[in-house]
């Protein structure tokens, strides 16, 4: 009966072509676990980064005439900070027609405010673009009105 070759004597050629040349398995664990803790560390640092003590959404928002929208926000926060939060209307052309920045003073932790917003036309959808306890909110997007168009002036 033959006796097997060992790993050793195959050319690099054989070992590739019978699957002998594979890594152990241990190195590709170590691989699995380095790339693991890489992505749980970068998702930690993104959502603490990310994080708002302020919690805010449009509970409602009706059009009251062309020039008007009233908006009702429900906003949980730090009772003894000021909040800062920036609201929108845009056409259905996706144009702003109105667009301010709202400041809701120290108070209960939970409240629930009302805020009429000037436009320009009437409002296709209205939203609330984000809320910050520490100055204007970062990362939202800047009014977008048409070239040459002035912004109405703020609150209705």
């Amino acid at each position: 009966m033959p006796t097997p070759f060992s790993r050793d004597q195959l050319s690099p050629a054989m070992q590739h072509r019978y699957g002998l040349d594979r890594r152990p398995i241990g190195q590709w664990a170590a691989v699995a676990l380095l790339v693991g803790v890489f992505a749980a560390a970068m998702l930690y640092v993104g959502v603490g980064l990310t994080r708002s003590d302020v919690d805010a959404r449009v509970l409602s928002w009706e059009v009251v005439g062309q020039d008007r929208v009233n908006l009702r926000l429900d906003v949980r926060r730090p009772a003894a900070e000021p909040v800062e939060c920036v609201v929108r209307a845009q056409d259905s052309g996706h144009a702003d027609v109105g667009y301010a920045t709202i400041t809701i003073p120290p108070g209960d932790e939970h409240t629930v405010v009302s805020y009429s917003l000037r436009t320009l036309a009437p409002a296709y959808v209205t939203e609330l673009l984000g809320c910050s306890s520490d100055g204007a909110p970062t990362g939202i997007d800047p009014p977008q009105f048409p070239a040459g168009v002035v912004p109405p002036t703020q609150p209705y």
